[in-house]
């Protein structure tokens, strides 16, 4: 018989090597500094973005947080819903883009999973980023733990194939 003691110690070793795997909701796994990893583009976002004629390398203007339109903003760990300023592919703007936001890197990294038109209809499954461009992702210095404090309400939105 294994005693209960041996069970708790292997318990133990086994969660705290496991602790360097953990995925947040969503399946998405971390690196080492906090930041996501790479992550497929599924099938559905990619057809989906297809027959709206977003392509790869298209971009346009988001307002980063629907909620803050003040400069600086504070980002949160977790979901985000930012604002298209100007149309991508046949998506007008204003439309929606839900997505999530990591805050542990020097720089704040948001992934968009959904599009919701302002005209209705359906949430749309889509692979976007908003991307660094002029520093508008830069963490302020005074950024607490589990959050990115930012000079720039705006931010470059990309359509991609995958997450890198």
């Amino acid at each position: 018989m294994i005693s209960p003691k041996l069970v708790r110690s292997c318990c133990s070793v086994l969660l705290l090597s496991l602790a360097g795997c953990v995925t947040p909701a969503g399946g998405v796994s971390l690196r080492p500094d906090g930041t996501p990893g790479p992550e497929a583009c599924p099938e559905e976002a990619r057809k989906a973005m297809n027959y709206l004629r977003m392509f790869v390398g298209e971009a346009t203007l988001v307002q980063v947080d629907a909620n803050q339109s003040a400069s600086p903003i504070t980002l949160y760990d977790g979901p985000i819903e930012s604002m298209l300023e100007d149309n991508l592919g046949l998506l007008d703007a204003p439309s929606r883009l839900y997505g999530r936001v990591w805050t542990s890197g020097s720089q704040a990294v948001i992934r968009y999973y959904e599009a919701q038109p302002m005209n209705g209809g359906n949430k749309i499954p889509v692979c976007a980023v908003a991307r660094l461009g002029l520093g508008q992702l830069r963490k302020r210095p005074d950024s607490q733990p589990g959050t990115a404090v930012l000079d720039h309400t705006h931010a470059g939105v990309f359509i991609v194939d995958s997450f890198r």
